[in-house]
């Protein structure tokens, strides 16, 4: 995926016809998710059978639309998100984009005094 450097990720709280171009979900992030699709953050969004993913985002002069179908198996999907939509850190995404059950997957930090 050609990255920009990544503002906040945000999953979409529920499923969206993946049929929408960028156009469409750019509004749908405005009017139902209630965030701003030109800040350069990332918008999640999957369908019904959480085989298929799409990551918008604003890159300096225009819109990028990223796609993935997953073969055989399912993206790992909170069943009750909750809100309108989730905060993810980038280990979370990639775990998601990778198809891991990244919500049960804690980043490990370590924390060191010295250095030798």
């Amino acid at each position: 995926m050609l990255m920009a450097p990544i503002g906040k990720i945000y999953l979409a709280n529920t499923s969206v016809d993946l049929r929408k171009s960028y156009q469409t979900l750019g509004l749908y992030v405005k009017s139902v998710l209630k965030g701003n699709p030109l800040t350069g953050d990332f918008f999640i969004f999957y369908n019904r059978r959480h085989d298929l993913i799409k990551i918008l985002y604003w890159q300096t002069n225009g819109f990028c639309l990223w796609q993935k179908r997953i073969e055989d198996s399912t993206f790992k999907i909170p069943k009750d998100l909750g809100e309108l939509k989730l905060e993810l850190t980038s280990y979370q995404l990639h775990g998601l984009v990778q198809g891991l059950d990244w919500m049960n997957q804690a980043e490990k930090v370590l924390h060191y005094r010295l250095v030798s």
